[in-house]
């Protein structure tokens, strides 16, 4: 009796991914034998993941959970398989990923050693999966220090976020890795993420947003602010990397993307004489007024509240160079310009009308002279606000 496997369906059960595949393979590499007078054997290295049970493992589940979560999932239905044939599996798929992990933390390193056979498509699955992480986790932990003080409140957030303690800790200790490589770095922000970590173009983008919050301090945790997403903040740090920072005039200085331009923030009190100069004010509320006649049902109350709100947004600006001033910024825009408007009623619309025609109106003052400092505070303080506006 002869039990034969040719060359090219062994190379394809190398490929197994369902545990239907790997029970066949043995889970050992996999070994093809024809029985005869003489034994020849074939042998595959090529390392079996499956993704599932790596989703699993990540999300900070223990083999026991796992496995009933993998039997409700209908798996041994489909392999015929019994429950210690499930945990064996995922027992050894645990062990695999547990080998793995010191090489996700340094990604690079997964491409260039020999001990795990993975395909360069796999590796960017299992490096992506690694460093995702939840985004109610992350908005509970924005801003603040990564620190051992930071990690020790790891409990209470899980507890508050439904993410496993485990999961929470991966999470955690990817923040402050990120943070820790790139915050001495020259060039672009995103770009060093991306090139030491091999992360996508997005993931890349969140990391320099954490990085960013962290290393400015921005209050995030207040109550008048919970109502932000992580993506509403991630969307503000890449306005403000990509136009406060020093590298967004100089692409080749010590911590670029991370600090803000100290000479720009102290441009920013030549603003304030828009609301100290009476003439210049009045002509500044005359001119936004008349281009919004007609074109909005909330007229009435811009008309009325356009000192206090452009008194706001110009002492947002000229309290930059204060460092407490700067982590409350986003609850200066939201105290000093969101609930005053939506006290009124404005819409996402009335907001960008206003907005947009309270930028342009300066460039029309005869003895303003700061158009440049202007155009570089109101095109992140708009964006911004847009993104925060939340009818």
């Amino acid at each position: 009796m002869f039990f034969l496997l040719s060359i090219q369906a062994a190379g394809n059960f190398c490929q197994a991914s369902t545990l239907t595949e790997r029970l066949i393979l043995e889970r050992c590499g996999g070994f093809f034998l024809r029985m005869a007078v003489e034994l020849d054997v074939f042998v595959g290295n090529t390392t079996i993941m499956d993704e599932e049970v790596y989703q699993l493992w990540l999300d900070g589940y223990t083999v026991n959970d796992a496995v009933k979560v993998r039997m409700a999932g209908g798996v041994l239905d489909e392999c015929e398989a019994n429950q210690d044939v499930l945990l064996s599996d995922t027992m050894d798929q645990y062990r695999t990923f547990q080998m793995c992990e010191r090489l996700l933390q340094s990604p690079a390193k997964l491409a260039n050693q020999l001990l795990f056979q993975i395909p360069p498509h796999r590796q960017t699955m299992l490096i992506e999966r690694y460093y995702a992480f939840d985004d109610s986790f992350v908005r509970e932990v924005l801003g603040k220090k990564l620190s051992k003080g930071t990690k020790k409140d790891l409990d209470d957030i899980g507890a508050k976020t439904g993410v496993t303690l485990k999961s929470c800790r991966r999470q955690f200790d990817n923040f402050k890795r990120v943070f820790k490589v790139v915050e001495e770095l020259k060039g672009p922000l995103v770009e060093n993420i991306r090139q030491h970590f091999l992360l996508s173009d997005k993931l890349a983008r969140d990391y320099a947003a954490i990085v960013f919050f962290a290393n400015n301090r921005f209050e995030t945790g207040k109550k008048k602010l919970q109502y932000l997403t992580f993506q509403d903040f991630a969307f503000c740090a890449g306005q403000l990397i990509n136009n406060w920072t020093v590298g967004a005039v100089d692409n080749m200085v010590e911590d670029m993307d991370v600090d803000l331009d100290k000479e720009f923030l102290q441009e920013l009190k030549e603003l304030k004489v828009l609301i100290t100069d009476k003439d210049l004010l009045d002509q500044h509320k005359s001119l936004v007024c008349t281009a919004l006649r007609g074109k909005t049902k909330a007229f009435t109350e811009m008309e009325a509240n356009f000192k206090n709100l452009s008194r706001g947004l110009v002492n947002i600006a000229t309290k930059l160079t204060n460092t407490k001033d700067v982590r409350d910024f986003f609850i200066d825009l939201v105290e000093k310009f969101i609930e005053p408007c939506r006290s009124d009623r404005w819409t996402s619309a009335d907001v960008k009308l206003y907005l947009t025609h309270y930028t342009n109106s300066a460039h029309i003052l005869d003895s303003f002279k700061h158009q440049a400092v202007w155009d570089r505070y109101m095109g992140v303080i708009k964006s911004c606000i847009f993104k925060m506006y939340h009818d």
